[in-house]
C-alpha cells in the first residue's frame, strides 16, 4: 500500500512540474505573440510615415512651383496654408502637453 502511495505522490509531483513547464511555455508564447504584433504595428507605422513623407515632399514641390510663378493669389494661398499648418501644430502641441 505504501508503495502505491509513493508512486501516486511521485506522479503528482511530476504532474505539477509538467504543469509549471506548460505554464511557462504558454507565457513565452504569449510574449512572442505580443512582440510580433508590436513589430507589425511598428512596420505599419513606418510605412505610413514613409508614405506621408513622400506626399508632403510632392505637395511642397507643387507649392514651391506655385509660389515661384509669381501669382499673387497663389502666394496668398501658400501663406494661408503655412499659417494654418502652424496653428494646427500649435494647438496639437498644447492639447498633448
Amino acid at each position: 500500500m505504501s508503495e502505491a502511495y509513493e508512486r501516486e505522490r511521485q506522479n503528482n509531483a511530476r504532474l505539477d512540474e509538467l504543469s509549471a513547464k506548460v505554464s511557462a511555455l504558454r507565457g513565452v508564447t504569449i510574449d512572442i505573440y505580443d512582440q510580433a504584433r508590436a513589430h507589425e504595428v511598428i512596420d505599419s507605422t513606418n510605412e505610413t510615415f514613409s508614405s506621408m513623407s513622400s506626399q508632403i515632399k510632392g505637395s511642397a514641390g507643387r507649392l514651391t512651383r506655385m509660389a515661384a510663378s509669381g501669382n499673387k493669389v497663389a502666394i496668398f494661398k501658400l501663406s494661408g496654408i503655412l499659417i494654418g499648418i502652424v496653428l494646427v501644430l500649435y494647438y496639437m502641441w498644447r492639447l498633448f502637453s
